[in-house]
């Protein structure tokens, strides 16, 4: 397994642990030469699960994003699509 997919599992797990409807989680990778672009769509119900109060679950998702990322020597940034 690459790195780039342990990045997009991660976001995909936890999203699947907040979401209502897990099953109408899905995530999908961009690649970039400098950076990764993970887009993340969720039923519109589990949508304001997944981006929390005031952003919060959004804003903690990103933060273990990017410390994976960080690890692994990758940039990363995660975009909540509807």
């Amino acid at each position: 397994m690459d790195n780039n997919s342990e990045i997009k599992e991660l976001v995909e797990v936890i999203a699947k642990a907040l979401a209502e409807y897990p099953d109408l989680i899905h995530v999908h990778e961009i690649n970039g030469q400098q950076i990764s672009v993970i887009e993340l769509r969720a039923a519109k119900e589990d949508l304001g699960k997944i981006i929390g109060k005031e952003g919060r679950n959004a804003h903690a998702l990103r933060t273990i994003m990017n410390a994976a990322a960080t690890k692994l020597r990758k940039r990363a940034v995660l975009e909540i699509l509807e």
